[in-house]
């Protein structure tokens, strides 16, 4: 696969946007979306900035990019981020259906700094009985029925 110079270019808008979070005190993290050629949604992480620990740069560029198209769904767009998605941000890049991501740094680079997110993937593949933070179900017989009135729905909206 070769990278154009448009690879190069949303690429370098995201690394530029991670050293400007970095400077503002935010983590190094920028993510661009484009959309036929153009950037729909721009994010950095504003975890800290924000006391909120989801607004990585990859959801906040989502969010952005879905409030513009007015869509929850990104099917034609192309993700550039400045590292290798953790995996939140990788669920919600499939949940969005971006249908390419091209990132910069690796995760090793990434946890080499402080951000490792190899517990969360460790957690992921887990039983339930074997995970850090401790699961229980309950009361699945009192909401079950809630997705049964969705499957009978007509007018819901698939995703």
């Amino acid at each position: 696969m070769s990278i154009n110079e448009d690879h190069k270019k949303f690429m370098t808008e995201a690394i530029i946007l991670s050293q400007e979070s970095v400077s503002r005190g935010g983590g190094p993290f920028g993510t661009v979306i484009v959309k036929d050629g153009k950037v729909v949604g721009r994010g950095v992480n504003r975890v800290t900035k924000s006391n909120d620990p989801t607004a990585h740069g990859e959801i906040v560029a989502i969010r952005e990019a879905c409030a513009n198209l007015n869509s929850f769904r990104l099917d034609d767009c192309v993700l550039y981020t400045s590292c290798e998605p953790c995996p939140m941000c990788l669920g919600a890049i499939y949940w969005s259906r971006v249908k390419e991501v091209f990132f910069a740094n690796t995760r090793e680079d990434a946890a080499s700094i402080g951000f490792d997110d190899a517990l969360i993937y460790d957690e992921i593949s887990a039983p339930l009985h074997d995970r850090k933070i401790e699961f229980r179900q309950i009361m699945r017989e009192e909401a079950i029925p809630v997705f049964h009135s969705w499957t009978k729905k007509e007018d819901k909206i698939p995703y």
